[in-house]
């Protein structure tokens, strides 16, 4: 059942054309991802489905009786909002539940207070009995356990949901948000960058939370990783125009990629065309003859009757980033030795012990609150530990991303921002370096104070890239980049000869940059032990990682907290050992298994898309071709089956997970 229609939808301000005939419709159960490079228009998209931005044409159709909520960037809470908690702002949700626990009392009140009233007790006794059946099956009972729950599962600790919503940060009120607009369970439900603010283990709640709901989603996100596992529809938007492709994030981009290269391939041949047959006028033209003028006329009129193919769409210029280094530093980069902090009472984590070598590429990762952007300031020197020290090796040279953007100068422009940092350029070379971050033309005169968070991530990854560190210490560099941006950033650093040591969220950089993973994990008392991964299939990391974590379910991470010495016996050495064999042997049956997993699953969705091919073929071109339907029948059947051998397979693989 269709529950959302969008069409021909435009978006224009006086001359200037936002958005243009965006078409699509969405059933009941559809998840729905939009993507697009920022500034393309995706949030105006959303103000027109709600009704917040009238569209310049075009129209949105809800399914009748259909609800709708929305979560925004820029969510805000009212003043009075602000002084309850999150975990009564949750309540005021199911008010209709709250108000029906109100007159229940009252009626039980109204009982005890005149027994002798049988008429209108009996009356009373009938109101409630109805309300408590309603309020029953609406879920009565358990709303309040739901909505703790809910919050618990977004990060929100006993205390948290109990202190009023003033006390909590930016990030914790927009959590906050996503749990109100998730327990209304609207039919549809719109999400403008949910993942933002949320750590690992938050986001693979609430994407298992999504994938498995019957309810309409869509989500803008740059977060591929969350896009693969939630959507099943992709919109893309491009300079201004809409394409709709079924499967998620990387399936998307494998069709966009082929339907690319196939509208290029079909324009450059038609330009090629208009060009021989302007070419053949011209020179019949310059003939001047009757009989050629008679030519150049006829050929004239075919040419203008031609239906002329746009040159395709492409993203405004792709973001170009290289990282190089100046001088090579030693093998020995960074050694951290007995860290400890603390703040007043809190111990975040204690004897922290952890070598970086030359070329590693280290990705630090952990649930919000650990320590990680704290352990970065501490190893760049901008926060004291409570103990313990931090040794860089000879001849290392660290330049430094802050998530929050902070070395940046609010009343400079971008270009004076660049200028004042590398003086010795010329202007030319300043505004090629910007330009290959899309800062072009009139942008580079915009003051930092006005820029968009993705155009203060870009700014500072520019100045970071002229700099020619050898070691790259990047705390959350993906935030507030889009996909093309984050790409660009990860094949860059791929191309990097010196050293890395990243904070990141994204689990899709993580996959595809870390050669090794120190994942700091809270123990029962709140303070942090370290898990110390090295990565052996580049470009798998994250897969692999948890594929690791997996298959150790009893062994605990390894501490950094002080351990009594012990005397060991004989057969207790012996067991360490075993255990210790069988670990490793347990490590390896899991890399197989990713292998496994990873073939079948590329060979799953070929023939998916093969399945999808003959399925357009057998409706289209060979509709009257019987024989032709017959072959595409037979092909079908056969890579069905053998889909469904591997779906088993996969299936079985995942029970051994």
């Amino acid at each position: 059942m269709i529950v959302l229609s969008v069409n021909d939808l435009s978006l224009s301000f006086g001359d200037k054309t936002i958005l243009q005939n965006i078409s699509f419709s969405l059933d009941s159960r559809d998840k729905l991802g939009i993507i697009g490079v920022n500034g393309s228009g995706k949030t105006s998209l959303f103000r027109m489905i709600t009704g917040d931005l009238d569209p310049s044409s075009g129209s949105v159709i809800r399914a009748k009786e259909k609800s709708l909520a929305v979560l925004t960037q820029d969510t805000a809470f009212t003043d009075a909002d602000e002084e309850i908690t999150p975990l009564a702002r949750m309540y005021t949700v199911f008010s209709d539940l709250i108000r029906m626990e109100e007159r229940m009392k009252s009626l039980v009140d109204d009982m005890e207070r005149s027994p002798d009233s049988q008429l209108l007790n009996t009356q009373r006794a009938t109101e409630y009995t109805n309300l408590e059946r309603a309020y029953t099956t609406g879920g009565g009972h358990e709303f309040r356990g739901r909505c703790a729950s809910m919050l618990k599962n977004l990060g929100f600790t006993e205390t948290m949901m109990n202190a009023p919503i003033r006390l909590l940060s930016g990030g914790e009120k927009t959590r906050l948000s996503l749990a109100v607009q998730m327990a209304r369970e609207p039919d549809i439900l719109l999400l403008d960058e949910p993942t933002n603010h949320l750590d690992i283990e938050t986001c693979t709640w609430l994407e298992n939370y999504l994938s498995q709901s019957d309810k309409c989603v869509l989500v803008i996100s740059h977060d591929r990783y969350f896009l693969d596992r939630v959507t099943n529809k992709t919109l893309q938007i491009r300079r201004g125009r809409a394409r709709l492709y079924n499967g998620n994030y990387t399936a998307s981009m494998a069709k966009r990629k082929a339907d690319d290269e196939i509208a290029e391939h079909h324009y450059r041949v038609q330009q090629k065309e208009i060009a021989r047959q302007e070419a053949y006028i011209a020179q019949q033209r310059a003939w001047n003859r009757e009989r050629n003028i008679v030519a150049a006329e006829s050929r004239q009129k075919m040419l203008d009757k031609m239906v002329r193919l746009e040159k395709p769409d492409t993203d405004p210029g792709p973001v170009r980033m290289a990282f190089t280094c100046g001088l090579e530093s030693g093998n020995d980069v960074l050694n951290v030795r007995g860290l400890s902090m603390s703040f007043g009472d809190r111990c975040l984590y204690r004897d922290l012990n952890f070598e970086i070598k030359k070329r590693d590429r280290v990705l630090i990762i952990g649930p919000n609150g650990c320590g990680k952007s704290t352990l970065m300031k501490v190893i760049m020197g901008l926060v004291r530990p409570t103990a313990g020290a931090v040794d860089r090796g000879v001849g290392v040279e660290i330049g430094y991303y802050d998530q929050e953007n902070q070395n940046l100068k609010p009343g400079n422009t971008v270009l004076d921002e660049l200028w004042d940092r590398y003086p010795g350029m010329t202007e030319t070379a300043v505004r090629s370096a910007l330009a290959a971050f899309r800062f072009r033309g009139d942008d580079v005169f915009k003051t930092v104070s006005v820029l968009s968070g993705g155009e203060r991530a870009r700014l500072t990854l520019v100045k970071l890239m002229l700099s020619h560190f050898n070691f790259l210490v990047l705390d959350e560099p993906t935030n507030n980049l889009d996909i093309d941006s984050r790409e660009a950033l990860e094949s860059a650093l791929e191309d990097y000869t010196g050293t890395l040591l990243a904070v990141s969220h994204d689990r899709y950089f993580v996959e595809k940059t870390a050669t090794r993973i120190l994942d700091l994990i809270p123990d029962a008392s709140g303070q942090v032990v370290l898990e110390d991964y090295r990565v052996e299939h580049p470009k798998q990391a994250y897969t692999e990682y948890q594929l690791w974590r997996s298959a150790h379910p009893m062994s605990s991470p390894v501490s950094s907290l002080p351990v009594p010495a012990q005397e060991e016996t004989e057969p207790a050495a012996q067991d360490h050992k075993t255990q210790y064999l069988n670990q490793k042997k347990a490590a390896s049956e899991a890399r197989k298994r990713a292998t496994q997993i990873e073939r079948l699953t590329a060979e799953s969705r070929s023939l998916e898309a093969r399945i999808e091919e003959i399925d357009l073929e057998m409706n289209g071109e060979a509709a009257t071709d019987y024989l032709r339907v017959a072959e595409l029948d037979k092909e079908k059947s056969g890579l069905e089956e053998r889909l469904l051998e591997i779906y088993e397979a996969l299936e079985d693989l995942g029970k051994d997970m």
